[in-house]
């Protein structure tokens, strides 16, 4: 049976079929959440994501005899070869049946478009890069995946390895029940509580771009030698602004100050994927209105902690050393407060042992694990 592909920008039927193809690959796995469309198509489009500011790209859809049976992007980001001068390009959004024959034709083609514009490796899945859905995952297929974490089939991961890719790093994501914390942890929140230099805050709604940006620079600080790093743009911030608006709960959300000055900072979400799961990727006409009410009215009963960072000056000071446990004891007080049970924090390093360590602290456990491939070009 004849497999072909086709290019994303070849016509509007490429894209239904792109944003489709996953019913047919996830068929009859409970625990599979088609993200929305419009979220993907939009986030394609390089006249609405500002990532293509700074970035060029396309995708394929492949066919065996008509029928889609796999998708798969390619994408070069000029901040990351800025900061890390490694001529990497990447590949995202691979989904394809169990078939080598597939997965190593969307592959070769991700590859072959890097190399042509100069890449000596290609790296992946990001989609579209670090700051989004990242890796394959390799364990945790008994649960569905929480906001803006990645889902494959248990074949997935072979198939890319079959295609010549080698590991490079593993991602943790933890599962914590919201609870009763270990007394360790709650000693050292309280005794940040007791000085009198600490102040804290949730983020702000109705100044939400500027609080966005407090956080997202305590981030890139905190995170700016962290493995892949690469800091978002003025413009991406603005979209997260303007995307955290409908989601966003303030409750959930901590910027501490140092005399005054912005130290530390965590964010978590509710699980919009809980809150999606039946529309089938459908928001309109009536799915806005279901996801509203469950988000704002009903509630959900998972959420994500997706950022937590300290400054890296402030980070060795003794006297500081309990901020994490502090943000992780306020994260655990207000998810009780606002109905929610569990909760997944990451993800994080495989090799960062000092965040690690924190969370095992706070009683998280590994319930998934995502891998980054890496291929040489020649």
């Amino acid at each position: 049976m004849a497999i072909s592909l086709r290019e994303l920008s070849s016509n509007k039927n490429v894209l239904r079929d792109f944003l489709n193809v996953v019913d047919h690959i996830y068929a009859g796995d409970s625990n599979y959440v088609r993200p929305l469309d419009f979220d993907v198509s939009d986030r394609l489009n390089a006249k609405k994501n500002p990532f293509f500011e700074h970035a060029e790209g396309t995708g394929w859809v492949a066919y065996r005899d008509g029928t889609p049976v796999g998708r798969i992007t390619a994408q070069i980001d000029r901040e990351h070869l800025a900061r890390h001068k490694d001529d990497a390009g990447f590949f995202g959004f691979l989904d394809t049946v169990d078939d080598p024959e597939v997965a190593n034709l969307l592959l070769a083609e991700a590859e072959a478009w890097v190399k042509a514009r100069g890449m000596k490796k290609i790296r992946g899945p990001f989609s579209l890069n670090i700051n989004e859905e990242t890796g394959c995952l390799v364990e945790g297929f008994d649960s569905p995946p929480n906001a803006l974490m990645t889902y494959h089939r248990p074949y997935q991961s072979g198939l890319i390895e079959k295609a010549g890719f080698q590991k490079v790093k593993d991602l943790y994501s933890w599962g914590y029940v919201v609870g009763a914390v270990p007394p360790r942890a709650q000693k050292a929140h309280d005794e940040v509580v007791a000085m009198p230099e600490i102040s804290a805050r949730p983020i702000s709604i109705k100044n939400i771009h500027s609080d966005v940006q407090i956080v997202m620079d305590i981030f890139n600080d905190a995170w700016s030698e962290n493995w892949g790093f690469v800091p978002l743009t003025q413009n991406e911030l603005k979209k997260m602004a303007d995307d955290f608006k409908l989601i966003l709960v303030p409750e959930l959300t901590s910027i501490v100050s140092i005399n005054g000055e912005p130290a530390a900072v965590s964010l978590a979400m509710p699980n919009i994927n809980e809150a999606i799961a039946d529309l089938k990727g459908q928001l309109f006409p009536f799915g806005f209105m279901k996801l509203l009410y469950r988000l704002k009215v009903r509630g959900v009963k998972t959420g994500r902690l997706v950022i937590l960072g300290i400054r890296k000056k402030y980070r060795h000071i003794r006297r500081y050393g309990g901020l994490s446990a502090y943000l992780y004891v306020e994260m655990n007080k207000a998810a009780h407060l606002i109905g929610l049970e569990t909760g997944e924090l990451g993800w994080t390093l495989e090799d960062n042992a000092a965040i690690n360590a924190g969370i095992r602290l706070m009683g998280g456990k590994i319930v998934k694990r995502y891998r980054i491939y890496e291929k040489a070009l020649f």
